[in-house]
């Protein structure tokens, strides 16, 4: 299928998971995730609507990003390496997966005067050993550290559940992600007003919807798989 038939099928998914929960269609970003695709698939994405790319790759996105940029807002989504930062700052619009200040104190040495970087904090709610990620406990100590580095802004959280065969199941975690930032949320601090939670992909974004997501990450079931 192509992606716009993709998409049509996906919104009419949001639609319905945001009714079930009493949301707005306009609460849920979709970031198309683009690192298993052409740069002309990802076009092709942009094309149909989207808005917002999500990659890992710093080496394999650049292709993209130069096709891309001005049309839609990047998102980094993997794992970055200290050393790499340089190759991100002033490409990407947000970053998914702060957890640890040598990361942020990179961004804030690649950063202009006065320039932000949407930062999400990457929490491991489920304690996989597999994923990356804060413990929950870690979380308001080390988004209390950030204050001391005025580049980076906390949009929000992040995580990541476990593939399971029901995505039912993967609900609590959802759940726990959504009652941390809240908690977080309401501190009131002034670098991380932590509206957001990133969370859902292609198996279990329905459920994230129902819990709270506001922006859900969409490979496979929108762009397909080319790698």
């Amino acid at each position: 299928m192509e992606v716009r038939d993709n998409l049509e099928e996906l919104e009419q998914t949001i639609h319905q998971a945001c009714k079930r929960s009493g949301r707005t269609r306009d609460d849920v970003n979709i970031v198309a995730v683009t690192k298993y695709v052409s740069t002309n698939k990802a076009l092709e994405a942009v094309e149909a609507g989207i808005f917002h790319i999500g990659e890992n790759r710093v080496e394999g996105a650049l292709e993209k990003w130069e096709a891309c940029k001005n049309k839609v807002a990047f998102h980094f989504i993997g794992t970055l390496q200290s050393k790499k930062v340089k190759h991100v700052i002033g490409k990407y619009d947000y970053f998914h997966s702060l957890d640890r200040l040598s990361l942020a104190q990179e961004m804030q040495k690649r950063c202009q005067d006065g320039e932000k970087v949407q930062c999400f904090v990457q929490v491991n709610v489920s304690g996989e050993e597999s994923k990356e990620g804060l413990d929950e406990k870690e979380v308001m100590n080390f988004i209390s550290e950030l204050k001391d580095y005025p580049a980076i802004e906390v949009i929000g959280l992040m995580t990541m559940a476990p593939f399971v065969e029901d995505p039912e199941n993967a609900r609590p975690v959802f759940q726990r992600l959504r009652h941390l930032r809240n908690e977080i949320r309401d501190k009131g601090f002034a670098h991380a007003p932590c509206r957001h939670l990133s969370m859902g992909m292609s198996n279990d974004f329905p459920i994230a919807i129902e819990e709270g997501a506001t922006f859900v990450r969409i490979g496979t079931q929108l762009v397909g798989k080319e790698e």
